[in-house]
């Protein structure tokens, strides 16, 4: 019996680069700030938003599952797919 394991990206500065994507969408998602977030695996889509002000400390939030979308809404209305995993519901 063989077991599959997904082969492993070669390029480490790709999983920065997506890690640091994922980062700005949880930034822009804490900060209510409106546009559109999409992150599927390693691909992300941000529309509007903003990068991390990481001025005096770095932003620690991130996203914890592989994929998801939000949608926040001026008047800071949120509608997403995103729970984290302490969540009881």
């Amino acid at each position: 019996m063989s077991s599959i394991v997904p082969s492993k990206n070669l390029d480490p500065g790709t999983d920065a680069v997506a890690s640091e994507r994922k980062r700005a969408i949880a930034y822009s998602m804490d900060l209510l700030i409106p546009g559109l977030y999409i992150w599927i695996g390693s691909y992300t889509l941000r529309l509007f938003g903003e990068k991390p002000d990481d001025t005096p400390y770095k932003y620690p939030g991130m996203l914890n599952n592989r994929y998801g979308i939000a949608l926040v809404l001026p008047g800071y209305r949120i509608f997403t797919t995103y729970r984290q995993s302490s969540d009881p519901r």
